[in-house]
């Protein structure tokens, strides 16, 4: 493409790196320590948790302080960490179904088994800045009562649950022995699996998963859902014992699920020819806590499913290519580097036709002049 391979520089390099490491810590002071970060901005870290794709909250937040805060370029640091990871057994599917809420709402219904929990949640509180957090040196906050603060330790039953027994939601397809699409170790072939851009969306990048999810809903897609249910919890991580062969809890992570219901569908049993309506479901399941991103994960999981595509939104290559963080930033960042040659030859060429199609000047004399 007509790149120039940078020669020389080095020394160049090495002070712009010197550079960055000065600007981080350049006013002095206490160094930010990465056990505050993982404290104090959990949302922040449960960011690059999701698009990092790597749920460790320490690597997550040293990330953070080495980039100076930039979300983005630490989600790159922690997927390069990622890659250098063994694996050294598959963890068993879990169920959300044994999820220890701390948040559990519905714009579906008002009154949904267990009760609706808002939990932590800046969505009823006012935009307005606290100057006070300016000059902040002790933490002044009571623990929670339980009166204020609860969370739902057991299983309880979900609204699509409840929806189904009815008939209302589309059936389940179980496909027994179905090996999950890998999207680390496999290319990305379309069309794609539900299970492959599933995975592609739990990783892509907040603010263009929320932009195509907004999208969707002003008309540019045909997915305006109404949600089910928005869950943030625990779930649990099981895995085989090697030895024991049963299964083991090894620990549990906190994730967002959101269950969106969506357009209804109209369906024919082939035996008896009758028409069946159901709702569609869409699904989002993402790292941390980030109700937007999962919203909108559901709102691009249904719309992906799509088999006749009628607009951007709903085509695979378009959204699955363009949400990823990894791929965008360095395409956008290789702008960056030398193109000397090409753009040599594009300014060789348009001198080239302006001096061809450019018209004879004349001068007083009569006599015309180029």
């Amino acid at each position: 493409m007509g790149y120039v391979g940078v020669k020389g520089g080095k020394d160049a390099i090495i002070n712009a790196e010197e550079l960055v490491e000065y600007y981080r810590c350049k006013d002095g002071g206490i160094p930010l320590q990465a056990s505050q970060i993982e404290n104090q901005m959990r949302l922040l870290v449960d960011k690059v948790i999701s698009e990092g794709s790597l749920y460790s909250r320490t690597v997550a937040a040293i990330a953070l302080k080495q980039t100076e805060g930039d979300p983005m370029e630490a989600a790159y640091l922690v997927r390069a960490f990622r890659s250098t990871v063994p694996r050294s057994v598959f963890s068993i599917p879990a169920s959300s179904d044994e999820m220890i809420c701390l948040r559990r709402i519905s714009s579906s219904f008002q009154d949904i088994p267990g009760g609706q929990v808002l939990g932590p949640s800046r969505d009823y509180s006012q935009r307005l800045i606290r100057f006070d957090l300016e000059h902040e040196e002790t933490f002044k906050v009571d623990p929670p009562r339980k009166k204020d603060f609860t969370r739902l330790d057991g299983p309880v039953e979900k609204v699509i649950d409840y929806l189904r027994k009815e008939g209302l939601m589309e059936p389940v397809v179980k496909k027994p022995g179905l090996v999950p699409y890998d999207i680390t170790r496999q290319p990305l072939v379309f069309p794609m699996n539900r299970s492959a851009r599933l995975q592609r969306l739990t990783r892509g990048e907040d603010g263009a998963l929320l932009a195509m999810g907004y999208a969707s809903l002003r008309g540019w897609g045909s997915v305006h859902p109404t949600l089910a249910e928005v869950r943030v919890g625990y779930l649990p991580v099981k895995i085989r014992h090697p030895y024991w062969k049963s299964e083991v809890t090894i620990g549990r992570v906190m994730v967002t699920e959101v269950e969106a219901i969506c357009s209804f569908k109209k369906t024919v049993d082939k035996e008896t020819g009758e028409e069946r309506y159901a709702f569609t479901l869409g699904y989002g399941l993402i790292f941390g806590h980030n109700d937007r991103k999962a919203i909108a994960m559901s709102i691009l999981d249904r719309a992906l499913c799509s088999e006749d595509p009628q607009s951007p939104i709903e085509d695979q290559e378009f959204v699955l290519f363009h949400i990823d963080s990894m791929e965008s930033q360095g395409f956008i960042s290789h702008l960056k580097l030398p193109h000397y040659v090409s753009f040599q030859s594009t300014l060789d060429r348009i001198r080239s036709i302006r001096k061809k199609t450019s018209s004879p000047a004349k001068t007083a004399d009569g006599v015309d002049h180029v």
